[in-house]
């Protein structure tokens, strides 16, 4: 028994020293459960919209304010044309959009159904189902609001609905749930795998004391990060290239976009990925530091990325937060290429952030690494 608690003893002391493991042990679960747990949310709100409002008569912008004021239509946008809204929802700028037809009053005034339509954008199948929901339950309010200001003057003659909702689901119209998932878990199994590894590699030399070798060599700092990045692009690659097989043989995923863009675009995901697998090498000194804080990125991966709850339900904070993640830019990209089928037109933005976060993770990393045992 004096063996055993001196053995526990031994444990803890070696655990204390240790102060960033026992940190992350500590802070990282507290972090984590009020980071999700203010960020997630299933009752989809807020979603980006335009409205091209051709009718331009007080029952439209009746009709708009009852949209806005549900708290599910932020009206951000308001187009001149179909083309504005088609580009609006192609490029993710608006997950919703509304068109009102000239004759839109006179419709109602003369007790014919009004017809509204409403785009949504289907990529995202939660955010969409919300959307779709919200826009007919508006429309049934309104039209029974009608109905009994008329019921007076009721002569038994049928009353048509006064307001006709025509929802077109875009990109996904059949909601399978395949489309939107299968992209997304494309980009976790990148990320899990690029991040997880190379967080490792540095550390891994240290303590197998083949960091010594490294260090006698005439090599610079950017030729050794290179050097451990290179080879696991390739890795990447193959990966993404058997995902995207199984994806499009298997689930049907459609592919509507370019293959050769999506490739290219994937490389610089690829980099990003790896330039915070090699900073986070850069700052631990074992591996299990490096595995925890892998897996400290790897869930807000996950849920703050857009890959399982949509963006447009998260607090201002945490969409900020989920912009430091370099999946949350890839899902945007693939989910555009694959399911919309747009181009570097539409994704410039996704791609430039891309670039920005390579260029600043892998400066961090060339400055933190020094050659030298630490």
């Amino acid at each position: 028994m004096k063996r055993l608690i001196a053995l526990l003893i031994k444990e803890f002391l070696q655990m204390r020293r240790d102060r960033l493991t026992v940190a992350m042990m500590l802070g990282f679960p507290i972090i984590q459960l009020l980071l999700f747990g203010f960020a997630i949310n299933t009752d989809v709100k807020h979603l980006p919209t335009i409205v091209f409002d051709q009718s331009l008569q007080q029952d439209s912008r009746d009709l708009v304010s009852s949209l806005e004021a549900s708290g599910y239509f932020d009206i951000q946008d308001v187009a001149k044309n179909y083309q504005e809204v088609s580009m609006a929802i192609d490029s993710g700028r608006s997950k919703v959009g509304i068109i009102i037809p000239p004759d839109f009053s006179d419709s109602l005034k003369h007790g014919r159904s009004a017809a509204v339509q409403v785009i949504v954008d289907a990529s995202d199948s939660m955010a969409a189902s919300s959307a779709i929901s919200s826009a007919q339950m508006i429309g049934q309010l309104k039209s029974q609001e009608i109905l009994l200001q008329k019921l007076q003057g009721y002569s038994g003659h049928s009353m048509d609905s006064p307001y006709d909702v025509r929802i077109r689901p875009w990109y996904n119209p059949d909601f399978v749930s395949a489309f939107y998932m299968v992209p997304g878990i494309m980009g976790v199994i990148l990320t899990m795998t690029m991040i997880m590894i190379t967080s490792m590699a540095i550390v891994r030399e240290r303590e197998r004391g083949t960091l010594e070798q490294l260090i006698v060599t005439p090599m610079k700092n950017w030729e050794l990060m290179l050097g451990k990045i290179i080879p696991y692009s390739v890795v990447g690659y193959v990966q993404m290239t058997v995902a995207l097989l199984v994806g499009i043989v298997v689930f049907d995923v459609p592919t509507r976009g370019s293959i050769p863009l999506l490739y290219g675009l994937t490389f610089l995901f690829i980099i990003a990925s790896l330039s915070l697998g090699i900073l986070i090498s850069t700052v631990t000194k074992t591996q299990m530091q490096a595995m925890q804080l892998s897996f400290f990125v790897f869930m807000p991966s996950i849920l703050l990325s857009g890959f399982m709850f949509p963006r447009d339900a998260m607090p201002v904070f945490f969409k900020l937060v989920g912009n430091l993640l370099p999946l949350t830019f890839y899902l945007e990209i693939l989910r555009g290429i694959l399911l919309k089928g747009v181009g570097i037109n539409v994704l410039w933005p996704q791609v430039l952030s891309l670039l920005v976060y390579i260029a600043i993770t892998l400066t961090i990393s060339i400055k933190k690494f020094q050659k030298k045992i630490a």
